[in-house]
Formats: C-alpha cells, structure tokens, sequence
C-alpha cells in the first residue's frame, strides 16, 4: 500500500464518535456549538525564509508578527481539554522560525496533543532537530526540486538552502536511527510545470536519505494569491510521472503521487453541494491569534471566530460568530466560491454521501 497514511484520501473515518456528534447537531445550534475540532493548523509566525513561486499565501504579505508564546502554551492545554487531537505548526510563515516551537511540541506531548511539522527545513539545527524527531508524530518538508538549481528557482532562494535541508533530513534520519523515534519523516514537492523535470532526482535523493515517503502534490489556485502563474495548469500532462515513480517504491519507502486529487482536477469532476466540514473538524490559528474555521478564506471576517490573545478557545468556539457562521455556512455559502481541492475536500464528500445516501444502504 504506497498511501497508508492516507495523504491522498481522508482520516475522519477513524473518529466515528465525533462525527455522530455532528450529525446529532445538524439542526442543534447548542449541540453544535460544542463539537470541537479534531485537528488545528498554527501559524507560529507570519513572516518565512522563502518566496516560493507558487505560495498561496502571498497576497498576506508575510507580516512580521508571532503568537505570544506565553498564551499559545495555555490555549493548547485547554484545546486538549476541549478534545482537539492535533495541531500542526505551519501556515503563513515557517513555523520553525518561531524560536519557541521547541518547547511548544513538548507542551503539546505533556498534554496529550500529537503534534506535526510542514516545514521548509532550512532553520533546523542539532537542538531542535532533536526536540522535533523526539516528539512529533510525522515531519514533511516542503522541498520543491530535485536538485539545488531547481530548488533555487522556486523557493526563490539561494542554491545553499537546498544543500542545508539535504543535511538537516540526513539529520534527523540519523536521530530517528539511533534514538529509536517512531516521527515518519516525509517530503512533499507541489508538483507545477517548472520542476516536473527534477522529480525523479527528489524521489531518488529521498530514498537514499532514508526517509519514509515522498508526496507529489498538484496545485490548487487560491482565490486571494497574487500569484497566477499556475492557475490553468494541465495535469494530464504530468500523470505519466506515476509509472515512473512507482519503480522506487519500496517496504520501507513509498512514493505518494496524489493521482486522485490530480484527476479531480483533470475531470473536474461533480463534487458536494454544500461544505459540511466547516466550522466542526478542524481550524486553523493565524499568526496574529485570530482563530478561523477555514485556510481558503483567511482574513475573511465571516470565518474569523475570535483571538486567542484575547479569549479562551472555548469562547471562541462557542462563540456568536462561529455560531453565525455556522448559518452562513448552510444556508448561504456557495462551495463555487470554495477552493478546488481544499484541505476539507475529500472529508466533504465523507460527510456529503453520509447526507445524500444512495439506494440499499442496509445491505451492508
């Protein structure tokens, strides 16, 4: 199986209870207001090493700010009381310039939070190389080129950052060897028309490295980036690549080409009607403390629940403004407005055929 993780698919399937709890609050707003999410993205920080070709959050122009690491370690302990899972440190910058993630992924293993890193790796040293292998449950590096050149081109960097983040994987490879960690360590190319060519190079360096799996991702257009260069980009082009990276697939090594996200966007084909998954599943922190149900509409003030430099997450979920968006959302939303393949994706079509059962479903 070249997905166990299921990267190309969803995990909701593994939490029945919580998603009883949903449909038991469909029409419940009191229900509703209390289903937590399962999984939370945070922003550390807003500003990032790189200016990646095709970052989807250009258009917030890589602000300068940080969470107040005091709040964030108090507002994770209560979110693990609340019920949240997970949380990975991400979005608009790179998490690991947020000097205090170390700790912060400690705290979270302390309280019973698993925890994940995307990452682009350069800022990695010995120390907290170490602190991250220890504690997080799986660390993705977001290295778009199979060789220093390429990397250069799209990370809009200099060619060095690629021979650090060879090293820091070589690194934390090691750790994981002799300290007997159980972090999967993976890398994720967003595949686009400038670096197909370098791909295979990738696969074959991830490999050697030792790592876990390399994920071979599309793009999907952001409403609000700047950046179009790759809006109407043809996969169909690119699929052959498929065949081509199976060849390094291995007990110990696995290629993920996200083929099913890729035809999604080659057929284009008919999807949901209305976006169940928000705001109940998972949400996402940015830099500045604002708390949102969904990454596609950041800085949208009708997704914008509150600050948790300002209230308690449970105020804040259970909120009047999650409560409105929840409305908003159902009857108002038009999922034409909604980005192509979003994170929520493959879990609204979980949830829509849960809604919108076919025929004989008894027969099991």
């Amino acid at each position: 199986m070249t997905d166990k993780f299921r990267i190309d698919s969803h995990k909701l399937i593994y939490h029945p209870k919580r998603v009883s709890e949903w449909l038991e609050a469909r029409d419940n707003p009191e229900l509703a207001k209390k289903v937590y999410p399962i999984y939370v993205e945070i922003s550390p920080v807003g500003f990032c090493n790189h200016r990646c070709t095709f970052c989807a959050l250009d258009f917030m122009e890589y602000k300068n700010r940080r969470l107040n690491p005091a709040i964030l370690a108090e507002k994770l302990s209560e979110m693990a009381e609340l019920g949240v899972k997970s949380v990975m440190f991400a979005g608009e910058g790179e998490p690991t310039l947020y000097k205090e993630l170390p700790e912060m992924v400690e705290h979270c293993s302390e309280i019973g939070i698993d925890t994940s890193l995307t990452t682009n790796m350069v800022p990695f040293s010995k120390q907290n190389s170490e602190i991250f292998v220890k504690n997080c449950k799986w660390i993705k590096v977001s290295i778009n080129g199979g060789n220093a050149r390429n990397y250069a081109e799209i990370h809009r960097t200099g060619e060095r950052d690629f021979d650090r983040v060879v090293d820091n994987m070589k690194r934390c490879a090691a750790i994981r060897r002799e300290k007997n960690y159980k972090c999967t360590l993976g890398a994720q190319l967003l595949l686009v028309s400038d670096n197909y060519g370098s791909v295979l190079e990738l696969a074959a360096l991830s490999k050697k490295i030792g790592l876990d799996y390399l994920v071979i991702k599309p793009y999907s257009q952001h409403f609000s980036s700047h950046t179009m260069k790759y809006k109407d980009i043809d996969y169909s082009k690119y699929v052959f690549l498929q065949d081509e990276l199976e060849k390094f697939n291995s007990s110990d090594f696995k290629v993920v080409f996200r083929i099913n996200t890729m035809n999604k966007l080659i057929e284009r084909a008919e999807r949901y009607k209305k976006c169940n998954s928000v705001p109940f599943f998972w949400a996402y922190i940015m830099s500045d403390g604002g708390v949102y149900g969904c990454s596609a509409f950041l800085e949208d003030d009708r997704f914008n629940y509150g600050n948790i430099h300002e209230k308690a997450f449970k105020q804040i979920w259970e909120g009047m403004k999650r409560q409105d968006n929840i409305r908003y959302i159902q009857n108002e939303l038009c999922i034409d407005d909604c980005r192509i393949n979003c994170r929520m994706d493959e879990i609204n079509r979980y949830l829509w055929e849960l809604m919108n059962p076919t025929g004989h479903v008894n027969f099991i």
